[in-house]
């Protein structure tokens, strides 16, 4: 990568992609086991994360796209030997079953520790954390819900809240008729969930368009 390009990357990174507020509050958090959540890394952030906890994957839940922030976190991932897995998941859209299969099989599969994150470390990163504590601890989707926190930047009344309707859609469910949560979520209809959930509208215009998450 040329100087010019090396520094064009990362002004895109710190001032497009909002990286100067990530540089100060990296949201970074242990799930469970050898499972870390966090907002987009910088180069300098990946190597201090795997020097700290021996990190050796990093899902990008932003999905491979051409964004600066994606090129150096796959540079700087090769340079520290780290495995780097592009999966992307949404905030806006409840999942689907071939996104969480897509995530049982990463998280089965991954070399441990792992890092997930995505832009902000709040909305894709909270369901995909919460689906780790369902799916691979075999935790409550009550406990698991809590990955979803506004602790995490996670706001509910927002359009993102959609995924916390998600899972409270599964519990009431379930306590009407008992059934597992992959069984429900092979049957369940997303667009009709997406439609039926309302969300404020000054909290995502401030989401949305201010602070600009993805």
């Amino acid at each position: 990568m040329h100087l010019f390009t090396l520094i064009k990357n990362y002004l895109a990174l710190y001032l497009i992609d909002h990286g100067f507020v990530r540089a100060i509050y990296p949201n970074m958090h242990k799930v469970s086991g050898g499972l870390f959540r966090s907002s987009q890394p910088s180069p300098r952030q990946l190597a201090n994360i795997k020097k700290k906890y021996g990190i050796r994957t990093v899902i990008n839940l932003r999905g491979e796209n051409g964004l600066a922030a994606y090129k150096l976190e796959k540079k700087a991932c090769k340079e520290l030997d780290l495995n780097l897995i592009n999966f992307r998941v949404y905030s806006r859209n409840p999942p689907q079953i071939h996104e969480i299969e897509g995530l049982i099989e990463i998280y089965k599969t991954v070399k441990y520790p792992a890092l997930i994150h995505c832009k902000s470390g709040s909305d894709r990163t909270g369901i995909a954390a919460a689906l780790y504590r369902i799916l691979i601890l075999n935790q409550t989707v009550k406990e698991a819900s809590n990955e979803l926190h506004w602790t995490y930047g996670h706001i509910k009344t927002s359009h993102t809240g959609v995924l916390d309707y998600f899972l409270e859609r599964y519990v009431s469910h379930s306590e009407k008729q008992k059934i597992s949560f992959l069984e429900w979520v092979k049957d369940y209809d997303p667009v009709s969930l997406k439609n039926e959930f309302r969300s404020s509208g000054f909290m995502s215009l401030l989401f949305d368009k201010i602070i600009k998450r993805e």
